[in-house]
């Protein structure tokens, strides 16, 4: 996709922040650092929270902060009175390991439709080595009346 605007309600990272303070995204330390035109970005830490017991970063915490970016990404680009998004399907292909520091995530989207969406998130390390690959595809909804 160009950099055209995606967003129906431009975020801000502290909004974002603010939105994943009390869930998983904020217990495993994931925070939001940019939003651009056609992306967001975020870290995570890989510490004590996010490693496997080998001290190495868990492949179900790349998940999480994979999917935590693309949903929130998602519901961004929605009328959020009108439609909302959910999760249909996650891959993640773990290419390489992390043992400390952070690793840093781009979710762009590949495709913004009327019932369905689908991004691309990439994890990479401090060096711009590739971590993680993922896509998420997130259901585009309906919100029901009252």
């Amino acid at each position: 996709m160009s950099e055209k605007e995606i967003w129906a309600t431009r975020p801000t990272p502290e909004l974002l922040n603010s939105i994943s303070e009390n869930s998983m995204a904020g217990h495993l330390g994931i925070e939001f650092l940019q939003v651009g035109s056609d992306f967001i970005r975020a870290r995570m830490p890989v510490d004590s929270r996010t490693q496997q017991p080998l001290g190495v970063l868990h492949g179900g915490a790349s998940a999480t902060l994979a999917e935590s970016m693309g949903s929130i990404a998602g519901a961004f680009c929605v009328d959020f009175e009108k439609k909302y998004v959910a999760g249909l399907e996650i891959n993640c292909n773990h290419v390489r390991s992390v043992r400390e520091g952070f690793v840093y995530g781009t979710a762009r989207p590949i495709h913004l439709g009327n019932s369905t969406q689908i991004w691309d998130i990439r994890i990479l390390d401090k060096d711009d080595k590739l971590i993680c690959i993922s896509r998420l595809t997130l259901a585009v909804l309906e919100q029901k009346g009252e």
